[in-house]
């Protein structure tokens, strides 16, 4: 049984990657925050994507979409942002595909952000909303199919897309959820329409085209096509990184001609060509549950490419709290924080996965958590000066490495550290007691929040404590208490 479908999809992004030398005292003479904090690498990096990817790549595509290829591309903002400031010559190559009519423009999150993760909508669904507007500022377009960052997807996410509008979601096609049943079909979840990316045929592009030790090796376009007519279902989803060709697989890999000749092998076999809306229009065949968040990323499909160690749950927790900040100063710059790419870069996986994240990623994971987490306690000082309460927003900001507190046992061995008031308020609740009593009797933690947090309100309560007697059972009680009461005064 052959195909019916198949469609391309190509994701476009480059982040705005933090500048590793970022220094305070450099910033105190820099009014835009974005030049601050994030490196003048970036625009080397795009020219070299540029001359590498997106000009000859754009080009071949070009010359396809003319001769009956079709397929999608889906942009982050920043790569748009990028592309307007560095390169107007290659987005208005871009600007010639949006407008052929065999080419389709998908909607994600403006900033290529995290914010489905959240755990509540409204900055996800202002991210879209942002998202949907440039493209129809750059492109003259509407998406009307939706793809969350790097292809994260959960039944909540399906809701939201269908109350904005859209006429179908990409997602991965993992088997957990699918229980026995093909990605090659178009499936409902929550009221919307499903288009499930095939990652087998998908990776065997973006991450085995150059691999000798492929038993498949070398991949040429009559191979692939011949695949693809054999794999039966209504619809094959190919979708990739554009950067695959030429960026990720060089030239001389053989990617891009791979790229000019695959859509005439496919066209040889009787191969069709849809964009994403077209598929949409195809009959869902059932109703798909995704309770657990899933995305296309590692071999575990799932969050822990962002959210998988200690580092990325605390710079996670930070950046979630810092919406407060954002809130008074530059909410800009709290997005572009909000970038998959930096969370991405602090994974600390093995094997397959950790191979990948250090591609992508130059330094170690805990330099990009300290950079990131400089970066962060930075700008929320720079907010705290506007804000309702700069002593309650200093006192609670999110701070770097070297002024968090570090909990230690009697030892001398780590037990944890508090990037924050609310982290060692939760601390707190799990540290050993020995390990407090330590601190309590080093005068430990009256130093940290008298120097660090400045609030000299916390100190006299903890004092007060120890005058009383029992200070353990109650510190946890205080600490709480004034946490809330910062809170309150924040907002």
């Amino acid at each position: 049984m052959q195909t019916s479908e198949v469609c391309f999809a190509f994701e476009v992004h480059q982040p705005y990657r933090i500048d590793f030398q970022f220094n305070p005292e450099f910033a105190k003479r820099k009014r835009n925050l974005r030049d601050a904090y994030f490196a003048g690498i970036n625009r080397e990096i795009l020219q070299r994507v540029v001359e590498k990817c997106y000009m000859p790549a754009t080009q071949i595509v070009l010359e396809g979409l003319d001769a009956g290829f079709k397929c999608a591309f889906s942009f982050s903002g920043t790569v748009v942002e990028q592309l307007e400031r560095w390169n107007r010559d290659t987005l208005e190559l871009f600007r010639q595909a949006a407008e052929h009519k065999n080419a389709e423009i998908l909607a994600q999150t403006y900033y290529h952000s995290i914010a489905s993760l959240f755990g509540e909508r409204s900055e996800f669904e202002e991210q879209v909303k942002l998202h949907i507007q440039l493209m129809k500022d750059v492109f003259g377009v509407k998406p009307e199919v939706f793809e969350n960052t790097e292809l994260i997807f959960d039944s909540m996410i399906a809701t939201v897309a269908k109350e904005l509008g859209f006429k179908a979601v990409f997602a991965e096609g993992a088997e957990r959820f699918l229980e026995g049943r093909s990605p090659n079909y178009v499936y409902s979840c929550n009221g919307i329409k499903i288009l499930l990316r095939n990652y087998t045929l998908s990776d065997d592009i973006a991450f085995r085209f150059s691999s000798g030790e492929w038993d498949q090796y070398p991949l040429t376009a009559d191979k692939y096509a011949d695949w693809l007519a054999a794999t039966p279902g209504d619809c094959v989803n190919i979708f990739v990184d554009y950067e695959t060709f030429g960026e990720h697989h060089w030239k001389e890999s053989g990617i891009l001609d791979f790229l000019r000749w695959l859509p005439h092998e496919c066209m040889k076999r009787g191969i069709e060509f849809a964009t994403p809306s077209e598929v949409a229009e195809l009959q869902a065949v059932g109703e798909i549950d995704v309770s657990e968040t899933i995305s296309w990323a590692d071999v575990e499909k799932d969050t822990s490419a962002w959210l998988g160690n200690w580092m990325q749950s605390t710079a996670f927790r930070a950046v979630k709290r810092a919406k407060a900040y954002a809130e008074y100063y530059n909410p800009v710059i709290w997005r572009y924080l909000q970038t998959s790419d930096h969370f991405y870069y602090m994974a600390t996986k093995q094997g397959s996965s950790g191979e990948v994240h250090n591609y992508f990623s130059q330094h170690h994971p805990f330099e990009a958590f300290s950079i990131y987490m400089r970066v962060l306690s930075h700008y929320e000082e720079r907010c705290s000066s506007r804000m309702k309460s700069k002593q309650a927003a200093i006192a609670l900001r999110s701070l770097p490495p070297e002024k968090a507190f570090h909990f230690r046992h009697f030892s001398g061995d780590y037990a944890g550290s508090a990037y924050s008031l609310d982290d060692f308020a939760s601390l707190l609740r799990s540290i050993p007691v020995e390990s407090i009593r330590f601190h309590l009797e080093n005068g430990d933690f009256e130093r940290w929040i008298e120097y660090v947090l400045c609030d000299k309100r916390l100190v006299e309560e903890i004092r007060k404590l120890r005058r009383e007697g029992d200070v353990v059972d109650g510190l946890v009680e205080v600490v709480e208490k004034r946490r809330c009461e910062l809170w309150r005064l924040l907002k």
